[in-house]
Protein backbone atom coordinates (compact mmCIF):
# COMPACT_ATOMS: atom_id res chain seq x y z
CA UNK A 1 0.00 0.00 0.00
CA UNK A 2 1.58 3.30 -1.06
CA UNK A 3 0.97 6.69 1.07
CA UNK A 4 -2.04 7.70 -0.67
CA UNK A 5 -4.13 4.67 -0.07
CA UNK A 6 -2.77 4.84 3.12
CA UNK A 7 -4.00 8.24 3.83
CA UNK A 8 -7.67 7.25 1.87
CA UNK A 9 -7.61 8.75 -1.45
CA UNK A 10 -6.15 8.02 -4.91
CA UNK A 11 -5.29 11.34 -7.23
CA UNK A 12 -5.98 9.97 -11.10
CA UNK A 13 -4.83 12.76 -13.76
CA UNK A 14 -5.01 15.10 -10.29
CA UNK A 15 -8.51 14.56 -9.42
CA UNK A 16 -8.58 13.22 -5.32
CA UNK A 17 -10.98 10.36 -5.66
CA UNK A 18 -11.80 8.90 -1.28
CA UNK A 19 -11.06 5.76 -1.10
CA UNK A 20 -14.58 3.82 0.65
CA UNK A 21 -13.08 -0.11 1.07
CA UNK A 22 -11.28 -2.03 -0.93
CA UNK A 23 -12.99 -4.29 -3.73
CA UNK A 24 -10.61 -6.87 -4.27
CA UNK A 25 -7.04 -7.94 -5.51
CA UNK A 26 -6.97 -9.35 -8.70
CA UNK A 27 -3.70 -10.74 -10.76
CA UNK A 28 -3.30 -7.02 -12.54
CA UNK A 29 -4.67 -4.61 -9.70
CA UNK A 30 -6.28 -3.47 -6.95
CA UNK A 31 -9.68 -2.26 -7.25
CA UNK A 32 -11.40 0.56 -4.52
CA UNK A 33 -14.75 1.54 -3.69
CA UNK A 34 -14.20 5.22 -4.10
CA UNK A 35 -16.20 8.43 -4.07
CA UNK A 36 -15.39 11.61 -6.20
CA UNK A 37 -17.95 14.86 -5.73
CA UNK A 38 -20.43 11.97 -4.16
CA UNK A 39 -20.80 9.44 -6.69
CA UNK A 40 -19.27 5.77 -6.33
CA UNK A 41 -16.60 4.47 -8.59
CA UNK A 42 -14.28 1.76 -8.94
CA UNK A 43 -10.61 3.02 -9.01
CA UNK A 44 -8.36 0.29 -10.03
CA UNK A 45 -4.51 0.93 -9.03
CA UNK A 46 -2.53 -1.55 -11.68
CA UNK A 47 0.19 -3.71 -9.79
CA UNK A 48 2.84 -5.90 -10.67
CA UNK A 49 3.15 -8.29 -7.93
CA UNK A 50 4.01 -11.61 -9.96
CA UNK A 51 1.58 -14.38 -10.79
CA UNK A 52 3.32 -17.70 -11.38
CA UNK A 53 0.22 -18.76 -13.65
CA UNK A 54 -0.32 -15.57 -16.44
CA UNK A 55 2.17 -13.72 -18.21
CA UNK A 56 1.57 -9.91 -18.32
CA UNK A 57 3.42 -7.26 -21.23
CA UNK A 58 2.08 -3.53 -20.38
CA UNK A 59 -1.27 -4.01 -17.92
CA UNK A 60 -2.60 -0.27 -18.18
CA UNK A 61 -2.24 -0.98 -22.07
CA UNK A 62 -3.78 -4.02 -22.39
CA UNK A 63 -6.92 -2.66 -19.65
CA UNK A 64 -7.42 0.09 -22.49
CA UNK A 65 -7.26 -2.74 -25.42
CA UNK A 66 -9.00 -4.94 -23.66
CA UNK A 67 -12.11 -2.67 -22.44
CA UNK A 68 -12.42 -1.58 -26.92
CA UNK A 69 -12.48 -5.01 -27.64
CA UNK A 70 -15.11 -5.83 -25.12
CA UNK A 71 -17.18 -2.92 -25.86
CA UNK A 72 -17.31 -3.96 -29.55
CA UNK A 73 -18.17 -7.52 -28.98
CA UNK A 74 -21.51 -6.35 -27.44
CA UNK A 75 -20.53 -7.31 -23.52
CA UNK A 76 -21.74 -5.25 -20.19
CA UNK A 77 -19.15 -4.03 -19.07
CA UNK A 78 -18.97 -0.72 -16.74
CA UNK A 79 -17.80 2.50 -18.14
CA UNK A 80 -14.16 3.70 -18.35
CA UNK A 81 -14.20 7.69 -17.33
CA UNK A 82 -10.45 8.78 -17.25
CA UNK A 83 -7.02 6.68 -17.19
CA UNK A 84 -4.09 7.66 -15.73
CA UNK A 85 -1.48 5.72 -17.63
CA UNK A 86 1.33 7.66 -15.51
CA UNK A 87 0.08 6.57 -12.23
CA UNK A 88 -0.60 3.37 -13.79
CA UNK A 89 -5.31 3.94 -12.54
CA UNK A 90 -8.18 3.27 -14.29
CA UNK A 91 -11.78 5.10 -12.81
CA UNK A 92 -14.66 2.96 -14.24
CA UNK A 93 -18.45 3.25 -12.86
CA UNK A 94 -18.95 0.98 -9.91
CA UNK A 95 -21.71 -1.54 -10.47
CA UNK A 96 -23.58 -2.02 -7.08
CA UNK A 97 -24.70 -5.67 -6.12
CA UNK A 98 -23.49 -9.01 -5.20
CA UNK A 99 -20.58 -11.32 -6.89
CA UNK A 100 -21.48 -14.43 -8.93
CA UNK A 101 -18.80 -16.07 -6.46
CA UNK A 102 -21.34 -13.92 -2.95
CA UNK A 103 -24.25 -15.82 -4.58
CA UNK A 104 -22.35 -19.08 -5.19
CA UNK A 105 -20.96 -18.50 -1.50
CA UNK A 106 -24.36 -18.15 0.04
CA UNK A 107 -25.52 -21.43 -1.41
CA UNK A 108 -27.77 -18.79 -3.80
CA UNK A 109 -28.71 -20.25 -6.54
CA UNK A 110 -27.18 -18.82 -10.20
CA UNK A 111 -29.13 -20.36 -12.87
CA UNK A 112 -31.12 -17.50 -13.81
CA UNK A 113 -27.70 -15.86 -14.70
CA UNK A 114 -26.53 -18.60 -16.84
CA UNK A 115 -28.45 -17.62 -20.46
CA UNK A 116 -26.92 -13.92 -19.61
CA UNK A 117 -23.15 -15.61 -19.39
CA UNK A 118 -23.89 -17.60 -21.94
CA UNK A 119 -24.32 -15.01 -24.05
CA UNK A 120 -21.86 -12.62 -22.94
CA UNK A 121 -19.55 -16.09 -23.57
CA UNK A 122 -21.13 -16.71 -27.01
CA UNK A 123 -20.46 -12.65 -28.16
CA UNK A 124 -16.73 -13.05 -26.43
CA UNK A 125 -16.21 -15.96 -28.97
CA UNK A 126 -17.78 -14.87 -32.05
CA UNK A 127 -14.97 -11.53 -31.46
CA UNK A 128 -12.55 -13.95 -30.84
CA UNK A 129 -12.24 -13.49 -27.59
CA UNK A 130 -12.65 -14.98 -23.61
CA UNK A 131 -13.25 -13.55 -20.91
CA UNK A 132 -11.82 -14.71 -17.29
CA UNK A 133 -15.25 -16.25 -15.96
CA UNK A 134 -14.27 -16.62 -12.63
CA UNK A 135 -17.35 -15.15 -10.52
CA UNK A 136 -15.80 -12.54 -8.39
CA UNK A 137 -15.50 -10.84 -11.57
CA UNK A 138 -19.31 -10.99 -12.14
CA UNK A 139 -21.68 -8.73 -10.40
CA UNK A 140 -25.75 -8.70 -10.06
CA UNK A 141 -27.30 -5.27 -10.57
CA UNK A 142 -31.32 -5.46 -10.83
CA UNK A 143 -31.14 -8.54 -12.68
CA UNK A 144 -28.31 -8.24 -14.92
CA UNK A 145 -24.86 -9.55 -15.16
CA UNK A 146 -22.35 -6.87 -15.08
CA UNK A 147 -18.46 -8.50 -15.95
CA UNK A 148 -16.84 -5.80 -14.50
CA UNK A 149 -12.92 -7.00 -15.43
CA UNK A 150 -11.65 -6.01 -18.46
CA UNK A 151 -9.64 -8.68 -19.03
CA UNK A 152 -10.00 -11.01 -22.24
CA UNK A 153 -7.58 -13.01 -23.93
CA UNK A 154 -7.82 -14.54 -27.65
CA UNK A 155 -10.45 -17.59 -27.22
CA UNK A 156 -9.37 -20.92 -26.43
CA UNK A 157 -11.91 -24.01 -26.17
CA UNK A 158 -9.72 -24.78 -22.91
CA UNK A 159 -10.58 -21.95 -20.97
CA UNK A 160 -14.57 -21.18 -22.27
CA UNK A 161 -17.21 -20.81 -19.87
CA UNK A 162 -18.40 -24.48 -21.05
CA UNK A 163 -15.12 -25.39 -20.35
CA UNK A 164 -13.37 -23.35 -17.50
CA UNK A 165 -15.84 -20.99 -16.14
CA UNK A 166 -19.13 -23.22 -15.22
CA UNK A 167 -16.98 -25.50 -12.67
CA UNK A 168 -17.21 -21.89 -10.38
CA UNK A 169 -20.65 -21.24 -10.92
CA UNK A 170 -22.31 -24.19 -10.15
CA UNK A 171 -22.42 -25.86 -6.73
CA UNK A 172 -20.01 -28.80 -5.71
Amino acid sequence: MNNEEMNGSLAVNEKAYRIVRLLGKGKGGYSYLSEQDGHPVVVKQIHHEPCDYYTFGNKIEAELRDYERLLKAGIRIPRMHTVDTGAERIVKDYIEGPTVMELVQTDVSVERYLPQVRDMAAKAMAAGLNIDYYPTNFVVHDGLLWYVDYECNDYSEQWDFEHWGIQYWLPK
